[in-house]
């Protein structure tokens, strides 16, 4: 449709639950508006380092560049993990701080890295875009990474490891940590934290963004890309669970965080060495002013109707320019229909074009998607509770079982590998086996939508945490049947620690499915110029769970225990005391609750691109 002449008669008025019409209108007063950023042409046209349009796309981008990518990424994810495993042991045995403190202090650190997430995605979406948002903030992860080397190598920075042995440290004996040593401590784990709060949210949309979305193997190359880079996701925790433990174990814990650091200055150099490969995607300007932007001015204009616009229609521009940089326009949608308000073009707009007046109609359905996408990865929490449980829960499990194969006796720091290796071997098979069977039963044709493998992988969760509690009850009542009740700390060479295996495998492929869907659920869902905030969404989905698993230790530990009447709670230090399958089994009725709520969501959830969209497509 083209511009309303102001001289004509105005249409007759249209009834609001008719669709609306978009006339196009431009002013030159809108395009000096210092929050407009100017109108573009480029829409999601791939630019340079410098911000112009690459002329030859076959230099650039593709699976090569994809590849120095995966390389950044798998080093933070060794770090990350190394730390998850190892630091709960060091603050426990080195710091001598007591083993539940130390796991809610991790799980707060785990938390604010991943929640804070938002401030990378920001950043790369508004000013810096995610080349140069990585690139700051691996440094700056790597300062971090280096004060835990210096913590673990310097004696000045840690308290007096003379007579403190196992019995000590079970007594409290030991010499604690004087507060500047656990200020330090806390000061170089969240610069860590902050650091990887940048990365992680830019790495996988860098990634995507090396691909051109007009070719015709576009989304068979996402697809495949997420699922590799999830596969260097898993490598990086292997290699922490495995390597870097061993490290620790034969070195001490100076070179085992040493080596976390010289990974990471190892990534970071390859990712600077493939610079010249990279396609970039423009940042279109603060994607929370443009938020601000459209809230602000459906507020001003609740009280209008839709019938007095004096075009009648919503607000956009001619043709295919997008007054948002490195963004196509977004087609209109009947949803939320209050925000399209900031669209109306009354006659007040004549004099003031500001964006706080009149948005545009992208501008608008910016908005509008990022509130639909916000149900999906808040779903997610209750997984990436569950997973943190794990990481602390299971290791106590572990400790009363015999981790020997034969001769070889397996460090228990070293059993969450065991999730891991699931992950590696399904990924590895995931084309060959996975979509050929699922594209029988779903006629999907890369074997199931996003959102079903999200929902396949809730599900799993919920199968691997209910065998947990099973395994647990079973445990527990060997271990006292045995006469272990007291010594918690001691393995029952009876009862194998590989019966873990099962929880452990199945929430590696409930991480496969969900994880890896929600990534590509969200970057292809999420605006053009916001797709970094898209996939912050899953960091702090992520992060919140490490959040809600704290708190729900805290409270359930002060409900179930009572010092005074000597009741040990479901989380006592003594597991052969407490009741960890109760826990797991509490576990187990949230996650169905949950699922049941990702059902309702998914089902209301229409995709932007495409048919076969629904959870329940065939």
């Amino acid at each position: 449709m083209g511009p309303k002449d102001e001289d004509e008669t105005p249409p007759p008025p249209l009834d609001q639950s008719k669709k609306l019409g978009m006339y196009f209108v431009e002013s030159d007063n809108r395009r000096s508006s210092p929050f407009a950023g100017g109108y573009t042409a480029y829409g999601t046209t791939p630019v340079n380092i410098r911000g112009k349009p690459i002329t030859d796309l076959s230099k650039t981008g593709g699976w090569l560049a994809a590849f120095f990518i995966f390389g950044n990424e798998m080093a933070e994810r060794m770090a990350y993990f190394g730390l998850s495993v190892n630091m709960v042991a060091f603050m426990f045995y080195v710091m001598h701080r007591p083993f539940a403190a130390s796991a809610n202090a991790i799980n707060n650190f785990l938390g604010i890295s991943q929640a804070s997430s938002v401030i990378g995605g920001f950043l790369a979406d508004a000013y810096l875009g995610r080349y140069w948002t990585i690139a700051i903030f691996t440094t700056i992860y790597l300062v971090g990474l280096t004060g835990i080397t210096l913590c673990a190598t310097l004696n000045a920075l840690v308290p007096n490891q003379e007579e403190c042995n196992q019995l000590s440290l079970l007594l409290g004996n030991c010499e604690p940590a004087k507060p500047w040593q656990m200020a330090y401590l806390y000061t170089v784990l969240y610069v860590t934290g902050f650091g990887a709060a940048g990365i992680r949210p830019c790495v996988s949309s860098f990634g995507a963004d090396q691909f051109d979305e007009r070719s015709r193997d576009y989304t068979t190359n996402l697809d495949k890309f997420f699922n590799f880079f999830y596969l260097s996701v898993t490598l990086g925790a292997i290699i922490a669970f495995t390597a870097v433990v061993y490290i620790q174990m034969e070195l001490g814990w100076g070179f085992a965080f040493g080596a976390l650091a010289v990974a990471m200055a190892i990534s970071n150099l390859v990712f600077f060495v493939g610079t010249p490969l990279y396609r970039h995607r423009l940042p279109g300007g603060s994607p929370l002013t443009r938020v601000a932007q459209v809230l602000v001015a459906a507020f001003r204009k609740r009280n209008a109707s839709f019938d007095s616009s004096e075009y009648v229609g919503l607000y956009e521009l001619q043709g295919k320019r997008c007054a948002i940089k490195g963004s196509a326009k977004i087609p209109h949608t009947d949803d939320f229909r209050f925000l399209d308000k900031a669209a109306l073009r009354l006659a007040d707009d004549e004099t003031n074009m500001s964006p706080w007046h009149l948005c545009t109609v992208t501008q608008v359905e910016e908005v509008k998607i990022l509130l639909k996408l916000i149900p999906i990865p808040t779903c997610t929490i209750m997984l990436s509770v569950v997973l943190t449980e794990y990481l602390t829960l299971s290791v106590q499990q572990a400790y009363t079982l015999n981790t020997h194969i034969r001769r070889l006796k397996l460090p228990v720091t070293c059993m969450p590998v065991f999730p891991g290796l699931s992950i590696f071997l399904l990924l590895s098979l995931y084309y060959a086996i996975f979509v050929p069977l699922s594209r029988r039963i779903t006629h999907h044709p890369r074997g199931a939508s996003q959102l079903q493998r999200v929902g396949l992988g809730l599900a799993i969760s919920i199968i691997s945490v209910g065998w947990a509690g099973f395994f647990e009850r079973y445990r527990r009542n060997y271990a006292i049947s045995e006469g272990y009740e007291v010594s918690f700390l001691s393995p029952m060479p009876g009862l194998s620690a590989y019966w873990l295996l099962i929880q452990y495998c199945l929430i590696g492929l409930a991480e496969v499915f969900c994880i890896v869907g929600l990534l590509e659920f969200l970057y292809e869902e999420a605006p053009d110029a916001m797709k970094s905030i898209g996939s912050a969404y899953a960091a702090v989905a992520g992060g919140l769970g490490c959040f809600f698993a704290t708190i729900l230790n805290n409270i359930v530990t002060s409900i179930t225990g009572n010092e005074e009447k000597r009741r040990n709670s479901w989380l006592s230090q003594n597991i052969n005391t407490g009741r960890f399958d109760y826990f797991y089994w509490l576990l187990t009725v949230l996650s169905v609750i949950n699922f049941c709520v990702f059902l309702y969501a998914a089902r209301r959830y229409k995709y932007r691109h495409g048919a076969s969209t629904q959870l329940s497509s065939k």
